[in-house]
C-alpha cells in the first residue's frame, strides 16, 4: 500500500503551544521558588534581621555566696566519772535526748554505803560529846565555882576572926596557921573551879576540841555523801547523748569520757568559704541553710564567726553561722548548704549578664533605637544569678540585643520579644 504525502496532517497550533509550554514547565516552580526568596529576603535586607531581644526590667536582685559544711553545736560537753568505780547499770543510749539532773550512768555503791553509815555514826557520836558539854559539863563546873566561892568566903572569914583574936591574945599561932591554910585551899579551889568552867564554855579548849572533832565529823559525812552521791552520774543540762563509751562493768575512772553531750539550744554551722568570696562576707548577714538530707526543708541562720586567718592549704576562712530555731531533723555532724545573702537591691533595673557587653570593664549594650541596634554605655552594678543591676543608661522597657546576636553597632534590626 503506497501512502501519499499529502495524505499527512499538520499539527495544530493549540498542539504546539502546548508542546512548547510542557518543554518549559520546569521554570514554574523555579520561578515560585524564586519569588518567595525574594518576599522572605526583602524585609531582611530592608528592615535587618529578626533578632530576639532582652528587656530591662524592674526587680529584686540578691547575691550570695553558697558553701556547704556541717552541723555542729557551739560547744560539747565530756561526761565523766568524779570517782573510781565500777559501772551497775547505763540507763541511756547513744541518740537519746536528757534533761539536766537525769541520771546517766549508776556505779556499784555498797562500799560507800557501808563507809557512810560509819561516818554517820562519828557524827553522832561528836555531836552527843558537845552536847554533853553544854548540857551536862559546863553546868556541872559552874555549880562547882559557885560552891568553891561559898568555900573561900568561909574561910576568909574564919582567917579574919583568928587573926582578930589572935591579936587580943584569945588565940594561937598554930590556929592561924591552920586558918591561913583553909584559906590557901578555898582559893586555889576557886581557881580550880573558874578554870573549869572557862575550858568548858564557847572559846575554851574542852569546847573548841569537841567542837572541832564535830565539824570533821560533818566534813567526813558530807565528803561520804558526795561521793555515794557521785555514784550515780547525772547530765550537767539538757541536750542530746552523740557519743557513748561505757558498758555495764566498765571501771570509771576520774578524767575519762565515758558520754558527750551536745547541749540544747542554737545550733552551729562550720564551713570553710573561699577566701576570694571573704571580702563579701560580714558578721549579721542573714542565710538560709538546707540540709543535703532535706533539701526541700529551709531555715535561717546568721553569720556570727569569721576566723581572722587563712587555712593557707585550702585556700579559705573558718566561718560560723548560728540557727537560733533548728528544725528538729537536724543532727549533729550532718551536711548542709547555705546560701548566705552578702547583697540586695529592691525594685531596681535589672537585665541578663549576657545582654552587657565588656561588664568587668566599660560596660556598654546595644540597645534598639528606631529599628537601629545602638551602642550605650551604662553602669552595672549588683551582679548576682546571670542578672546584673544597670543604675544608668537605660529605662524600664528598652529592648537590648543580648551579646551572642550577631549584630553590630548601627546595624537595623527587627526586634523579637
Amino acid at each position: 500500500m503506497t501512502i501519499s504525502a499529502g495524505s499527512l496532517q499538520k499539527p495544530s497550533r493549540v498542539a504546539l503551544v502546548w508542546a512548547g509550554l510542557m518543554r518549559h514547565l520546569w521554570m514554574v516552580p523555579v520561578g515560585l521558588i524564586a519569588g518567595g526568596l525574594i518576599v522572605y529576603a526583602l524585609p531582611r535586607v530592608l528592615l535587618g534581621p529578626n533578632v530576639p531581644v532582652e528587656r530591662v526590667a524592674h526587680g529584686d536582685l540578691v547575691k550570695t555566696v553558697v558553701a556547704s559544711g556541717h552541723v555542729e553545736t557551739p560547744f560539747r560537753v565530756e561526761i565523766g566519772s568524779q570517782v573510781t568505780g565500777t559501772v551497775a547499770d547505763v540507763l541511756v543510749q547513744e541518740g537519746d535526748t536528757v534533761r539536766q539532773g537525769q541520771s546517766l550512768i549508776v556505779l556499784e555503791a555498797d562500799e560507800a554505803k557501808g563507809t557512810l553509815v560509819q561516818t554517820q555514826a562519828a557524827f553522832a557520836l561528836a555531836q552527843a560529846k558537845l552536847r554533853q558539854l553544854k548540857e551536862l559539863t559546863l553546868p556541872s563546873a559552874q555549880e562547882n565555882l559557885k560552891q568553891a566561892k561559898a568555900n573561900l568566903v568561909n574561910a576568909q572569914a574564919s582567917y579574919d576572926r583568928v587573926v582578930s583574936l589572935l591579936k587580943n591574945g584569945f588565940q594561937t599561932k598554930a590556929a592561924l596557921d591552920d586558918a591561913q591554910k583553909t584559906l590557901d585551899v578555898a582559893q586555889t579551889q576557886v581557881r580550880t573551879a573558874e578554870l573549869q568552867v572557862f575550858t568548858n564554855s564557847p572559846g575554851g579548849s574542852d569546847f573548841v576540841m569537841a567542837q572541832t572533832q564535830l565539824d570533821q565529823a560533818q566534813a567526813s559525812l558530807d565528803s561520804e555523801q558526795a561521793r555515794l552521791a557521785y555514784l550515780t552520774i547525772t547530765s550537767p543540762r539538757d541536750g542530746v547523748l552523740i557519743t557513748r563509751n561505757v558498758e555495764r562493768g566498765t571501771v570509771a575512772q576520774p578524767g575519762k569520757a565515758l558520754m558527750v553531750l551536745a547541749p540544747s539550744g542554737d545550733l552551729q554551722l562550720v564551713m570553710q568559704i573561699d577566701e576570694k568570696n571573704i571580702a563579701l562576707i560580714a558578721l549579721g548577714q542573714t542565710a538560709l541553710v538546707s540540709a543535703d538530707a532535706y533539701p526541700d526543708r529551709v531555715f535561717p541562720a546568721s553569720v556570727t564567726y569569721i576566723n581572722p586567718s587563712v587555712d593557707i592549704t585550702r585556700a579559705s576562712v573558718e566561718v560560723k553561722l548560728t540557727a537560733p530555731n533548728p528544725p528538729d531533723f537536724i543532727r549533729q555532724d550532718m551536711t548542709v548548704s547555705v546560701d548566705i545573702q552578702v547583697a540586695s537591691s529592691k525594685n531596681t533595673l535589672v537585665l541578663p549578664s549576657l545582654a552587657v557587653h565588656d561588664l568587668t570593664t566599660e560596660p556598654w549594650v546595644l540597645k534598639v533605637v528606631d529599628g537601629r541596634a545602638q551602642k550605650v554605655l551604662v553602669k552595672a552594678g549588683l551582679r548576682a544569678a546571670g542578672k546584673v543591676e544597670i543604675t544608668s543608661g537605660v529605662a524600664a522597657g528598652d529592648q537590648i540585643v543580648p551579646v551572642t546576636a550577631p549584630v553590630a553597632a548601627g546595624a537595623r534590626l527587627r526586634a523579637k520579644p
